[in-house]
């Protein structure tokens, strides 16, 4: 949520920042602005509520010359999405602009001494009181703005990541970040700065990410300096970017959610290479490999993670338990934080974050440190926080994921769940070689087999027809097709606004098929498994009292494809595999009930792809 861009060079700056805003548009906005020191000296802000395309309109008719600048787009928190609250913020004397991501806990306290000294606010923002500080910092103490920024920042409580520039010097950029995502693109003569390395991908494939706790002094025709508050320099670190420009781009395809959903065949293809090896009948996992004691040790395991990586989480704890014969508790890591949590040191903790950048998953990684548990992060951004933040892991190799509904990550990350726990079932020897073999070989026919469904994908269409009007859902699944009807129903909630539960199957009789009748149709997930006879109950008791189904099944399914009144056919896979199967047909009838509605799926309303705050 919220995004950075900056930029100091000698490009066209408003260019650079205008596109570098849109790549950022499916972390979720309200409003946008942008400042440029001018070639007039002084600080230009311009800034409206809305989409960056409204930025650009309002743009149209003003100064926009600049070698140096700095753009946003917010995501409310301290004050109504507006004209004013929208950033850049200046100080009181037009000095210094400021963009800021993140919460400002301590903001009210530090605006009432501001006060008292006469400063004058005109917005309900916090990080307008990071902006009046650092100035009177820097008028009062007679410092540089760098000096200014380090002594501001070490009276803050909270979260940050903010760009700073100066109107008489337009030389220099200052950044600095704590737990919030800040990365500097380092170009031929020229400096990049945003929330992540999507703005200046087609400009620089070098790049240094920012650590909790360090600022940098951006200066022209200078080499890039990082220190920490304590003003200590610290070491640079320059990453290699792998993404390309085309993952960025739709690539012919209506939408980013569209398009992310028909890549997924290559992408689990790219999170399974390297890791099924000898044709099935290895599973080799780095981070397992590295820190086998603690596996092998291991008496509980603990999945903290939000919103569809909580749903990939739920479905981890089925494949550790089943495979691996360990433990597994699954928490929000929002509420987990708070629970005042009892973790033992043979504990291990994995958290998932698909941005890697998750804010109470971050927190709860740190309880769990602080405890003496064993950490392990799934994520899908290399560099992210969560990776440098736990001490093995592993990446799900999808590719950047831009629709806000995720998709492919989702798969991905069940796929690395997946593999995972058949790793540490082979090393642990809870399950023999000739079952490992079996689900290995399987695994490696996924990729074909998602194909294969995403050829359903006329026949959802015109399906969805059916459903788009539809106020209410209820999807049903059990064992390993219950996270998939909270997944799916996820989805749906999320793109369309319909509102959508997902439930239990067996526990629909206590409670939900209170409101079961022909309005609102039911989401059956009913694979073949080991539930399915009891599933074929569920699916009668819903037809009795006059249910409209659409049912998920097993390619040549005969019981529940008489009963329902929609089937969608899927091929058939172990049981533990299903869940990749079954989720990629929801996700397509989410997406096309959307479009059906006129919704902005790539950017649904109030939602951000990084949730980078509380």
């Amino acid at each position: 949520m919220c995004g950075i861009v900056g930029y100091l060079g000698e490009g066209n700056v408003y260019d650079i920042l205008i596109k570098g805003l849109h790549r950022l548009e499916y972390r979720g906005y309200d409003s946008a602005g942008v400042a440029l020191v001018g070639n007039d000296g002084k600080i230009n802000i311009f800034k409206t509520k809305g989409k960056v395309s409204n930025l650009e309109a309002f743009c149209a008719d003003k100064c926009l010359d600049s070698k140096v600048g700095i753009a946003h787009t917010r995501w409310a928190t301290h004050g109504e999405p507006s004209d004013t609250n929208a950033h850049p913020h200046y100080s009181e004397d037009g000095n210094i602009a400021i963009v800021h991501n993140g919460t400002i806990e301590n903001y009210k306290l530090l605006k009432d001494a501001l006060l008292q000294h006469g400063c004058k606010f005109h917005s309900d923002t916090d990080t307008e009181v990071l902006a009046q500080l650092i100035e009177y910092i820097r008028v009062t103490n007679k410092c540089s703005l760098l000096s200014a920024v380090r002594q501001a920042l070490k009276q803050v409580v909270g979260a940050y990541a903010i760009a700073v520039v100066e109107k008489d010097n337009p030389d220099t950029l200052i950044a600095a970040r704590q737990s919030s995502p800040l990365v500097i693109g380092m170009g031929d003569g020229e400096f990049f700065l945003a929330s992540d390395a999507t703005p200046f991908v087609e400009y620089t494939k070098e790049c240094v990410y920012l650590k909790d706790g360090e600022i940098a002094e951006i200066r022209r025709n200078e080499p890039l300096k990082i220190t920490n508050l304590d003003n200590v320099e610290a070491e640079i670190d320059v990453t290699t970017l792998q993404m390309s420009i085309s993952q960025l781009e739709k690539g012919g395809y209506p939408h980013f959610m569209l398009k992310e959903i028909f890549e997924q065949p290559d992408t689990l293809r790219d999170c399974i290479r390297g890791r099924v090896v000898e044709r099935g009948a290895r599973i080799n996992i780095n981070g397992v490999n590295d820190h086998k004691e603690k596996f092998l040790n291991a008496k509980r395991i603990i999945i903290v993670a939000c919103g569809t990586s909580w749903h990939a989480g739920l479905l981890g704890k089925y494949l550790l338990q089943d495979m691996c014969r360990i433990p597994v508790e699954v928490e929000y890591a929002s509420e987990f934080r708070y629970s005042n949590p009892v973790i033992n040191e043979d504990d291990v903790v994995i958290a998932i974050s698909q941005s890697g950048e998750t804010a109470d998953t971050l927190a709860a990684i740190q309880i769990a440190k602080n405890a003496g548990a064993f950490v392990f992060g799934i994520s899908n951004v290399v560099g992210s926080s969560i990776p440098r933040e736990t001490y093995s892991g592993c990446y799900i190799h999808v590719g950047p994921e831009i629709g806000v509904a995720s998709t492919k990550a989702f798969t991905g990350q069940v796929m690395v769940l997946t593999l995972l726990s058949l790793a540490i079932a082979q090393l642990r020897q809870t399950m023999t070689q000739e079952q490992i073999a079996d689900v290995g070989k399987a695994v490696l026919k996924i990729p074909t087999y998602v194909k294969r469904v995403l050829e359903l994908n006329a026949k959802i269409e015109r399906m969805s027809l059916i459903f788009t009007y539809a106020r209410n859902f209820l999807y049903l699944g059990r064992g390993y097709s219950y996270p998939v009807a909270l997944e799916g129903a996820l989805k749906l909630k999320e793109i369309s606004y319909i509102h959508a539960e997902g439930y239990p199957a067996a526990e629909m009789k206590h409670g939900p098929i209170a409101l079961i009748d022909r309005e609102m149709p039911s989401v059956i997930i009913a694979p073949k498994d080991h539930l399915y006879e009891k599933i074929v109950s569920n699916v009668q008791q819903v037809k009795a009292r006059g249910g409209n189904i659409l049912a998920i099944v097993t390619e040549g399914d005969t019981e529940i494809s008489k009963l329902a009144d929609h089937v969608l056919e899927v091929p058939e896979m172990p049981e533990c595999l299903t869940p990749i199967i079954t989720s990629v047909p929801l996700q397509l009838l989410s997406y096309y009930i959307a479009i059906n509605k006129g919704k902005d799926v790539d950017m649904p309303r109030n939602l951000a792809k990084s949730v980078t705050v509380e």
